[in-house]
């Protein structure tokens, strides 16, 4: 590698923030079973919904950002101050239970995929998993924390290498890209309100709007006591960084769903349960390197999002209950915050020694991601234009506009969903 390469590499982890670091743990390994799934269930027909979800995933992020950094406070501080406390305390609750389901899925999908590697026990992979992630979150202060989880993000590059092992009609991929297929039936729609769920999640708004709130707390400003000139240049960094993490967010769905389409769905296989056996599948069709790569993939891509998933939840629950909060804080300063992280965390791992599906588990903490998420948006889009929030730069048409539809985007797809879950 050149000189000027690897000046460039720091120079980016330098510059990209919480919109980057968003944008890859979206794709967890519960993300890339189900972008997997589709691919292998639909072929390269499903590959416009990346697209058409992107302008929205931008927009909603966007103004997630700007709450936190404009107000000094997470999504679930601003709520309390604007929504009753039964609404409040209903859409964490619901956060909370979600995001332990998802971590213990995408532990599950870990220890699986290092036992396919190396061998041994799935589970005692998975136990090693969850103590390593929780005391990334616990001793890790922040600020040498994020350059961690930046530097992770770098790793779902692997999911591109996998898609160009593999021979691709690119010419079948632009036409279906073009002209959208759809498909008549319930399968095919509840697919693309998982995609659309699996895309837009809860749990990256809370993320993305309480670490520019740490982002600012860094810099030893305090909201609004910046110059109009200052403000314009942080909401300007906060559009290029969100812009570029979504992008690059959709970026590898489009190739995780590209490969399913063109290895398993052309080799007959359509039905894939996790992320684990996605790699397993690719192993006979693609080859021993796209199989390795896909599954380091699933362990990289797991030790990013489990720590956005618990801090998540936990600064939500924080906030809520008007705990100190904050990844750089010593855990004997933020007790509750640390605590819904340890608990979390040991929940999630300990559900995998439980006879429940966790499979199945994702499913219904799909659901309730598609659920809670619209009166959330609503919520943010509603605080997004209030002074008092966002002081005097309120978030801009065109990007309101695009919020509101993300909304009804997402209002579409609990619809759908709730018309198949009572057929």
């Amino acid at each position: 590698m050149s000189r000027t390469s690897k000046r460039r590499i720091p120079a980016f982890l330098k510059h990209a923030g919480p919109g980057v670091v968003t944008g890859a743990a979206d794709d967890d390994p519960s993300g890339i079973a189900t972008y997997t799934q589709a691919g292998a269930q639909f072929g390269t027909g499903v590959l416009w919904t990346v697209f058409l979800t992107l302008p929205f995933m931008v927009a909603i992020q966007l103004v997630s950002a700007r709450i936190g950094r404009q107000s000094g406070r997470g999504i679930a501080a601003n709520l309390k101050r604007h929504t009753p406390p039964a609404f409040l305390f209903g859409i964490v609750g619901l956060l909370l239970v979600a995001n332990t389901i998802n971590i213990a899925a995408d532990i599950a999908a870990m220890g699986e995929a290092l036992r396919l590697v190396v061998g041994g026990g799935a589970h005692f992979h998975a136990v090693v998993f969850g103590v390593l992630t929780l005391l990334l979150q616990i001793f890790v202060p922040y600020r040498r924390l994020a350059p961690i989880l930046k530097w992770l993000t770098l790793s779902l590059f692997v999911y591109v290498a996998t898609a160009f092992t593999v021979r691709i009609s690119w010419a079948a991929v632009a036409h279906d890209l073009v002209v959208p297929q759809l498909q008549a039936g319930p399968a095919f729609w509840t697919m693309i309100v998982a995609v659309f769920g699996t895309t837009i999640s809860p749990y990256l708004f809370f993320w993305q709007a309480s670490q520019e709130v740490e982002e600012l707390r860094l810099s030893g400003h305090a909201a609004r006591a910046d110059s109009p000139r200052a403000t314009r240049r942080a909401v300007r960094r906060m559009r290029l960084d969100t812009i570029v993490g979504m992008v690059f967010s959709n970026g590898i769905a489009f190739f995780v769903m590209l490969t399913g389409a063109v290895v398993l769905h052309a080799g007959g296989i359509t039905d894939v349960r996790s992320a684990a056996d996605a790699a397993q599948a690719l192993r006979p069709l693609a080859g021993d390197l796209a199989f390795g790569l896909f599954a380091a993939g699933i362990i990289a891509t797991g030790l990013l999002a489990v720590p956005v998933l618990a801090s998540s939840a936990a600064y939500a629950v924080a906030e809520a209950f008007g705990w100190t909060d904050g990844l750089e804080h010593h855990w004997r300063e933020a007790k509750g915050f640390y605590s819904i992280i340890v608990v979390a965390t040991v929940v999630g791992t300990a559900l995998d020694f439980s006879p429940i599906d966790p499979m199945k588990a994702l499913y219904w903490s799909a659901v309730i991601n598609g659920v809670v998420a619209v009166p959330i948006m609503v919520a943010m889009m509603l605080l997004s234009g209030k002074t008092e929030v966002m002081g005097p730069m309120t978030v801009r048409r065109k990007t309101r506009a695009l919020g509101w539809g993300a909304v009804v985007v997402m209002a579409a797809a609990v619809l759908l969903m709730g018309r198949d879950l009572l057929r």
